[in-house]
């Protein structure tokens, strides 16, 4: 058993640095060969820190899923501190993981790097080819910095040092460990709580911003991490072949998306509530889809397992399961 690699996974309390925890343990990776650190024991902002911490535990891969996350209103509230600590963040790692000798690493990046007016659905040669969406463009740029960071340290130290550093992006993901905040969570979780409280509470009707019309790609999160393992571990020629030096990085997505009105009906009826969904049109709805292009990764042996519905309502049992104080009585 202590021939199986040494693996560090960064951000491992996160939706999902916590599903690639699930899958390795689910793969038969030795519980005692996953290296975890909360934010309390490792500020992966500090870099002496993070020198001193891979100097002393020495891992063989990392997955890099550590983050400074949020939805629209964090974004737009906190710009400076999401540059800077996702920049912070990915160097730490990506610098001190090359200089003791981590071979193989996988940045997670996110769907957000692509230009906001990207021809749908977005190939990975869409990226920098055009200007990105304002209220996230701090955020896309740390991402897009990380896919580069992966790129130039190959370009420099792979053949020298043996390093294949990659990276994948994500489609929208949801699933267990997701986040229920009221104001900075996502539309799923969001929609989950609200439908919920609704129930809870015998509203009549339950209010949605926009038409419902546009439309959105929702994978789940334990498919991501099947994939993140994947990815990780394809033979290097095989890689290679697929994907360009300098345009490496691989999409994971669903492969279908969902307008946000069936799904608002989909959940309504996961969750029980009974009462009606209205669509307040006088609210935007904002870019019309979002469809990411996984054709790459799909010829290189990976596919999504759990479908929408099913996937909706282990996420929902998930919720009930772990914010107790929002349970019907």
């Amino acid at each position: 058993m202590n021939d199986a690699p040494k693996v560090y996974v960064a951000g491992h309390r996160g939706m999902v640095g916590s599903a690639i925890v699930r899958q390795l343990l689910a793969n038969n990776q030795p519980a005692d060969r996953i290296i975890t650190r909360t934010h309390a024991e490792l500020d992966l902002t500090d870099q002496a820190a993070v020198r001193a911490f891979f100097e002393a535990e020495q891992p063989d891969q990392v997955y890099l899923a550590a983050a400074r996350v949020g939805g629209i209103y964090a974004n737009n509230t906190f710009p400076a501190e999401f540059i800077y600590q996702n920049l912070m963040i990915e160097a730490n790692v990506i610098e001190a993981a090359f200089r003791n000798k981590v071979k193989k690493l996988l940045f997670l990046g996110s769907s957000c790097i692509y230009p906001k007016e990207a021809m749908q659905p977005m190939a990975e040669s869409a990226l920098l080819t055009g200007q990105l969406e304002q209220t996230n463009e701090p955020y896309a740029i740390a991402k897009i910095a990380g896919i580069k960071l992966c790129e130039s340290y190959n370009r420099q130290y792979g053949e020298s040092h043996a390093i294949d550093y990659r990276s994948v992006m994500p489609t929208n993901l949801y699933g267990q460990g997701d986040n229920y905040h009221p104001e900075n969570s996502h539309v799923i979780p969001a929609l989950i709580r609200r439908f919920h409280e609704a129930k809870v509470n015998n509203l009549s009707n339950v209010v949605i911003w926009g038409t419902g019309a546009p439309r959105r790609e929702f994978l789940y999160v334990d498919d991501m991490a099947a994939a993140c393992i994947h990815v990780m571990n394809l033979d290097k020629d095989l890689y290679d072949a697929h994907t360009q030096p300098m345009l490496s990085h691989i999409n994971v997505g669903y492969g279908d998306d969902i307008a946000i009105g069936e799904l608002a009906s989909t959940i309504g009826h996961i969750v029980g509530y009974q009462g009606k969904i209205e669509f307040d049109a006088s609210q935007p709805d904002g870019t019309f889809r979002k469809l990411i292009d996984s054709t790459r990764l799909i010829s290189l042996g990976w596919q999504p397992r759990v479908d929408l519905q099913d996937g909706l309502a282990i996420t929902y049992q998930d919720f009930l399961k772990n914010n107790q104080t929002l349970r019907t009585e």
